[in-house]
């Protein structure tokens, strides 16, 4: 399953991720307003385990305390800035896995890959070249 944050980039990409598995996405900034394949948030039980994805920017510029205080889920995906990000707070876990797409803001491309077993929640972020 792929779980995208938004910045979505058009339905092409939607179109091109369901060739590797079944996609939910979450609308962002740069994504056009109404959109039907994409929503505002998910929420999502994983194997036991809330996850929670959005884009991010509903908190303004987003952070892990800004997340945690906002949505209740043990997992919290969401992406917005672009930047690579695990963080455990109490037990949860936040993460943004970065942008999959072209390079911007000198980050380099990459994903994250949530692996939940026994009812626990893994990330591991990896670069896409």
């Amino acid at each position: 399953m792929i779980l995208h944050a938004g910045d979505v980039g058009g339905a092409e990409i939607l179109q091109e991720l369901r060739i590797i598995a079944p996609v939910h996405a979450v609308y962002g900034n740069t994504d056009p307003a109404g959109d039907p394949e994409l929503v505002e948030e998910l929420r999502l039980d994983l194997g036991g385990v809330s996850v929670h994805v959005s884009h991010g920017h509903e908190v303004g510029v987003p952070t892990p305390a800004k997340l945690l205080a906002k949505y209740s889920e043990e997992v919290l995906l969401y992406g917005h800035t672009h930047r690579q990000l695990i963080t455990r707070a109490g037990g949860r876990l936040v993460v943004n896995p970065g942008a999959a797409g072209a390079r911007r803001f000198k980050l380099s491309p990459s994903v994250g890959i949530l692996t939940i077993s026994g009812g626990v929640a893994e990330v591991e972020i990896v670069a896409v070249d």
